[in-house]
């Protein structure tokens, strides 16, 4: 065996032993990460418990069950809502929206805590706290109900593409992207807008114990500040996440030392190696799914 033989041999070696040390510290790193609790109880400092909600809201499943976690531990006292999503689909910010006040009606304090945005369906979600804490600069409002669909027919026109559909009703491809819709199509879709719409305002008036006339001239779809809310009366207090939390202590009588309880999210070895890639790329591509939304679109 020559010179050149040996080095190639010793170097793959290396390159083998680097690829299997690599390999067993992502396998230990994902078990670690895999083993962070995601349930209540584990612990037993859980009275003060912190629930985000953020990004764009397609799926309720995550913050649905944390909240009930919270509401079936009877360690739990009190509970902040980080809040920091422009809102997403309607069903799932009404799922996470129930949670809460099944949560409050179970005799806990929640307060809710805005980020940089609590708008649209994010807002709808804090009307079911106690009180809504505000940075004066957090953009809030935009209540209101958006539906988009796709039109291509002219890109299809110029490609050469059809679309032969075949249907049950008249209505079954309304708001389909080959055509534009009619003008009785359009009423129909006009329909379930103006109808989450009211849910939303009958929300906003129960929660923020406002008049519906209050709440109608509040909800044309504009976004607010913080202390623009406030003036309003669609916020209770301006502050920070941390007098968030104080306010959150002093709600349930709690000492002035208690530590908030995180959940920590479970890892994947695709969250280790790609970030927050995953769960982007899923809030993404239910962005673009048909459907009603309580969503700010700045």
């Amino acid at each position: 065996m020559d010179a050149k033989q040996k080095k190639r041999i010793g170097c793959g070696a290396l390159v083998l032993l680097f690829l299997i040390g690599l390999t067993l510290m992502l396998v230990f790193l994902y078990f670690r990460s895999s083993g962070q609790q995601t349930s209540l109880s584990a612990f037993q400092e859980k009275a003060l418990v912190v629930v985000r909600i953020e990004n764009a809201i397609f799926n309720s499943e995550k913050a649905v069950k944390q909240l009930d976690a919270c509401r079936k531990d009877d360690g739990v006292k009190a509970v902040v809502l980080r809040i920091d999503s422009p809102g997403g689909g309607v069903a799932a910010c009404q799922e996470i929206y129930e949670a809460v006040k099944r949560l409050r009606e179970s005799g806990r304090k929640v307060v809710a805590s805005f980020g940089s945005v609590a708008a649209s369906g994010g807002y709808y979600i804090a009307c079911a706290a106690d009180s809504i804490v505000s940075n004066p600069g957090s953009v809030t409002g935009s209540i209101g109900v958006i539906f988009e669909f796709p039109y291509l027919e002219e890109l299809m026109k110029k490609v050469g593409v059809e679309l032969e559909v075949v249907k049950s009703g008249s209505y079954k491809d309304a708001g389909g992207f080959h055509r534009k819709m009619s003008l009785e199509e359009r009423r129909v879709f006009q329909s379930l807008i103006d109808d989450t719409w009211s849910q939303f305002m009958e929300v906003v008036s129960e929660g923020r114990h406002l008049s519906s006339d209050s709440v109608r001239k509040l909800a044309d779809g504009r976004i607010y500040t913080g202390r623009q809310a406030k003036n309003a009366g669609l916020v209770d207090v301006m502050g920070t996440f941390e007098d968030a939390k104080i306010l959150a202590g002093k709600m349930a009588g709690l000492p002035e030392d208690t530590a908030p309880f995180e959940f920590k999210a479970p890892g994947s070895m695709l969250r280790f190696l790609m970030g927050d890639v995953e769960e982007r790329l899923q809030q993404k591509m239910g962005s673009f799914s048909p459907g009603l939304a309580y969503l700010f679109k700045g």
